[in-house]
């Protein structure tokens, strides 16, 4: 006799609502999976949700289902769930701000499988502490993606500019550059619009610059816009709303190469990665500056 699904559970000190509700049909991954999953990964990914404002992509039936985003913190959250108001063009809104255990978990409760964050955190939130380059290879294939996120890396090392690859949760990788708090989020966005522009005039058969898919003809688009303000890209070990239940996992640049799988990190196996070291531990002290780096990649 199968056993009936309960209406809540307690976890992480949250009340989960039918966690038994299945969330990736083909591998019967539920939400109880997805909160175990938060909770166990929660210490590797603070450090990416501390103090920093979050988009809130709610999907309450997996992958079944349909989802919204929602900026505004919803109700249903604890009462002292951490905000900041930002005045946008037309309205203000309270953003939720990550950093504690209870948040995170209390977000998956409300459908959030994915953590959505700014590149600049609540105190200063026009000014990011990292760049990020989003690396989307139109042709669909991973080996493309790794191809340019070496030309990537080389690069920033030519700016003399240390970075970070890992995947996106997707079929793409994200390449984070940490930088000193100063720069406006519309500088670092023109540093990377204008690294794209270089890479792809440099390398036209790889890079594209066109936002237009049908315009990219199987090539790499480099996105600079997860850079502007109040934009978001997933934060390292968030889970992806994809066949698989992967999520976004950090690398080291000796990962990056042919071959590499990006739906070898997911639900299912993610003890065994988490006893590994964390390759992206000396992050936060590789802070640069980005001036320099502004000021040449403008003269190319």
């Amino acid at each position: 006799m199968t056993a009936k699904p309960v209406d809540a559970a307690t976890i992480g000190g949250v009340r989960i609502s039918h966690p038994d509700k299945v969330y990736w049909p083909d591998e019967g991954y539920t939400k109880r999976d997805l909160v175990t999953y938060y909770e166990a990964v929660f210490e590797r990914l603070r450090p990416w949700v501390e103090n920093r404002l979050l988009s809130l992509e709610r999907c309450p039936d997996g992958l079944r289902g349909q989802c919204f985003f929602q900026k505004q913190k919803p109700d249903g959250l604890p009462a002292d769930t951490p905000t900041k108001k930002i005045q946008h063009e037309k309205k203000s809104t309270d953003y939720v701000v990550g950093g504690r255990l209870e948040t995170q978990l209390a977000l998956v409760n409300l459908g959030c499988i994915a953590v959505h964050v700014w590149g600049a955190r609540a105190k200063t939130p026009r000014q990011p502490d990292w760049v990020c380059f989003d690396i989307d290879p139109s042709s669909g294939r991973f080996d493309d993606a790794v191809e340019a996120a070496l030309a990537v890396r080389e690069a920033l090392e030519a700016l003399e500019l240390e970075s970070f690859p890992k995947t996106s949760g997707g079929k793409g990788l994200h390449v984070f550059v940490p930088i000193r708090v100063g720069p406006d989020s519309n500088e670092v966005l023109g540093f990377a619009e204008m690294l794209g522009q270089r890479l792809a005039a440099a390398s036209p058969r790889l890079f594209t610059t066109e936002t237009r898919i049908a315009a990219r003809q199987g090539r790499v688009y480099l996105d600079p816009f997860r850079n502007g303000f109040s934009q978001t890209v997933a934060a390292p070990y968030s889970v992806r709303r994809r066949a698989g239940a992967p999520f976004s996992r950090p690398l080291s640049w000796r990962d990056v190469r042919a071959g590499l799988d990006p739906a070898a990190f997911h639900l299912g196996n993610y003890a065994r990665e988490l006893r590994k070291a964390d390759p992206w531990k000396d992050f936060w002290t590789s802070r640069q500056p980005l001036e320099r780096a502004l000021r040449a990649v403008s003269k190319l």
